[in-house]
């Protein structure tokens, strides 16, 4: 039996039911899977897990900086072993923005990240104007008016392809 860390950050939840999801999957699967929020300062039992995983969303093109923090500290237990790092974005609504190379969030994470996954995965996320304070939906409607995505400001859209959250489930258990 295989056990799996899932760690992450959220802010508005969708991480969170992400993460949440891919544990559920797992445990489905017949393994060992524990989640953590990052901002609960909660300390790993690093040596019990056989494969971990991290997850944060892009928030104003960028990760929050608890999240390089997070790194920055236990970056040798992460790298220790094997190990996959997923973003969360709604650029990747668009099916080639969910390759490495053309989602510019990811590969900014790369050259940010002190440590460097060993997994990549590239989550769709989710448009939901109506629970973000007024200066989020304002700013996120802007960059969707650039990129042609939905601005109505009682929009709610879930990008997330879940059938693809639980093959990722399924790929974590492999890395071990």
């Amino acid at each position: 039996m295989k056990t799996v860390l899932i760690l992450y950050f959220s802010r508005g939840g969708h991480t969170a039911k992400i993460a949440n999801t891919i544990a559920e999957q797992i445990r489905l699967d017949g393994d060992q899977c524990d989640v953590v929020n990052i901002r609960d300062g909660v300390e790993p039992q690093w040596d019990k897990y056989d494969v971990i995983a991290l997850g944060a969303p892009v928030l104003y093109g960028t990760y929050h900086k608890s999240v390089f923090a997070f790194i920055e500290r236990y970056r040798q237990q992460l790298a220790d072993k094997p190990n996959s790092f997923f973003c969360v974005n709604v650029v990747a609504r668009n099916p080639e923005k969910r390759v490495l190379e053309n989602n510019k969030y990811l590969q900014k994470f790369l050259t940010l990240s002190p440590w460097q996954p060993t997994d990549l995965k590239i989550i769709p996320g989710k448009v939901d104007y109506p629970s973000w304070p007024w200066y989020d939906r304002l700013a996120i409607q802007l960059i969707m008016k650039m990129t042609n995505g939905p601005t109505d400001p009682k929009a709610v859209i879930d990008y997330t392809d879940w059938q693809d959250v639980k093959r990722y489930a399924s790929h974590l258990r492999q890395l071990a």
